[in-house]
């Protein structure tokens, strides 16, 4: 299978012993080979097995393969043996790590969004050793200033991510050190990796809590929008997926605006749990050096330090947490998704969706697709799988740190990016999708929802509820038998069941009476609504100043 690639690389490049005494360009001859290689095998569905291929072809060709996965469309990188990056920690090894145990170590692909976290967090912790007296305050300028200019050149674009790096915090280091020299060596003072770790992940969790908070936020104000504009739309409310009471429109959202307040809630509730720094903990025993870490928890923004040093290493509740939240986010979206999805078809037509969320058929002209919605209850799974995945990872790690917990990033992050999508896709969706006022009505009308009413009108009379349930699903029979609703019987056909009945039946059972009578706080009728749209426009105004402070800080 191999030996047609390594007799063309070896006519190519030639043996090791003459490629070392050949100008370096030879190089991008057998880096252009093993690309084509790499991208041949891995374009195959057995990954496992191409990522064992192409670490054969190295071997064979005396090459090191360096395989992550590709940052913004970078290719994967190839190089020759002897050019690897430093490990910072390889003072402990007499031998290099095997190309697949880098490529299956490596983290700077998923962990390497964190570069903002990492280098705020190195600043505060450099700003700490000097205060504490562990830095000259020269060593501690040199440094802060050294990563201010990576800051800038990673947010510019003049400088990318190497994806030979380890990770992003072995990346900020050794490019600090190439740029300041020896001084960017003390930066690791009294910290270890894996305190350094824990607090790069809360930074980032902390401010994806808050980006999350504000997408919850403008999807509960586009639904008190449309609560206001829908106060008196008659709608059939279900059971069961039967239509079972009329309702109003912004008493069906109000349940959903209910959820999402919730949905809010829990974002403060994980934000306040989590919010303690960790950065001080050391590997798992705290560090002999005399560091503050009020002050380090003080400029990054925390409430305090946090109080065992193991536990903090090897904390990852609110990652945990924040699945959880994430996930019931999605599940109430996606209940939603799949209301939408109905009311958008051509049986119900409650709905229209506009074509800016909407998709067509390849094969079928007339078809006109709720596939944002169909995509957000489909999307749910993949945030539910990250909550299972990241519990079974943590539930046999013994204390502190263990490699497992780098399972936790790309879990949170993928989950993450997931969420925010959705909930962004999902308020354009239902804020731009036309309503059908009188579809719903009708329906609500003929779904024979005002049944409860005609019968509590009969036990106003004096009649006992259990007969006048009876009597009424006496009605109903003779409505489905002749096609109609309960508001096109003649009085007489009502009187020849129960005599009770009067000309004030009709009013009993009108749409605007059934729902209008029913006012009891959460209930649909108007007065009761409005007193729940105006306990959400306090809401709104409250989460409205929660956001204005994370701003601030």
């Amino acid at each position: 299978l191999f030996s047609p690639i390594f007799s063309l690389a070896r006519e190519k490049i030639g043996p090791p012993e003459a490629r070392q005494k050949r100008p370096r360009r030879n190089e991008s001859l057998q880096a252009r080979l093993l690309i084509l290689c790499a991208r041949f095998f891995l374009s195959k569905p057995q990954t496992e097995f191409a990522v064992w291929v192409l670490s054969q072809i190295c071997d064979n060709l005396s090459v090191s393969l360096r395989l992550t996965a590709p940052l913004k469309g970078e290719p994967l990188g190839f190089h020759q043996k002897g050019y690897t990056m430093n490990k910072l920690w390889a003072g402990r090894s007499e031998a290099e790590t095997s190309a697949l145990a880098d490529a299956f170590n490596s983290s700077i692909a998923v962990d390497g969004r964190m570069y903002r976290q990492d280098i705020t967090g190195s600043m505060a912790h450099a700003a700490m050793l000097a205060k504490c007296g562990i830095l000259t305050q020269a060593d501690t300028d040199a440094i802060i200033d050294g990563l201010a200019g990576i800051l800038a050149d990673l947010e510019s674009g003049a400088l990318q991510l190497d994806p030979q790096a380890e990770d992003i915090h072995m990346f900020v280091e050794a490019e600090l050190t190439k740029r300041i020299g020896d001084v960017g060596k003390k930066l690791h003072t009294g910290r270890s990796r894996n305190d350094q770790v824990a607090l790069d992940m809360k930074l980032y969790v902390r401010d994806e809590i808050i980006e999350l908070k504000e997408l919850i936020y403008k999807l509960l104000t586009t639904l008190h929008g449309l609560m206001n504009e829908h106060i008196d739309t008659y709608m059939p409310g279900f059971t069961h997926l039967q239509k079972a009471q009329p309702i109003t429109l912004a008493h069906h959202f109000g349940a959903y605006m209910e959820m999402f307040k919730r949905d809010y809630d829990r974002m403060n509730d994980i934000y306040d749990r989590m919010n303690y720094c960790p950065l001080g903990s050391g590997a798992l025993a705290g560090t002999t050096y005399p560091l503050d870490r009020e002050l380090t928890a003080s400029l990054l923004d925390f409430y305090g330090p946090t109080l065992n040093s193991m536990d903090s290493v090897a904390d990852r509740d609110y990652c945990i947490e924040l699945l959880s939240a994430m996930s019931t986010i999605m599940m109430h979206l996606s209940r939603f998704s799949e209301e939408i999805i109905i009311w958008n078809s051509n049986e119900y037509q409650f709905v229209e969706l506009d074509d800016s969320y909407s998709t067509g058929s390849s094969i079928m002209p007339q078809k006109k697709n709720p596939d944002i919605a169909e995509l957000v209850r489909g999307k749910t799974g993949r945030v539910y799988g990250a909550l299972t995945s990241l519990l079974t990872t943590m539930k046999g790690i013994p204390l502190a740190y263990n490699k497992d917990m780098q399972e936790d990033k790309e879990l949170t992050f993928d989950a993450i990016d997931t969420v925010k999508g959705c909930l962004a896709l999902f308020t354009g969706m239902i804020a731009t999708m036309t309503v059908n006022k009188p579809r719903m009505e009708a329906s609500a009308k003929n779904g024979f929802t005002n049944a409860t009413d005609a019968a509590d009108y009969l036990v106003n009379h004096g009649v006992p509820f259990r007969d006048a349930h009876g009597i009424v699903g006496q009605l109903v029979l003779k409505c489905i038998e002749e096609n109609i609703s309960l508001d096109q019987l003649s009085l007489d056909e009502y009187k020849a069941i129960c005599p009770v009945f009067e000309d004030d039946i009709y009013t009993a059972i009108s749409m605007e009476e059934c729902v209008q009578k029913r006012n009891t706080i959460g209930a649909p009728g108007h007065a009761a609504m409005q007193k729940v749209i105006d306990a959400n426009d306090k809401f709104l105004a409250w989460a409205e100043q929660d956001l204005t402070k994370h701003t601030k800080e």
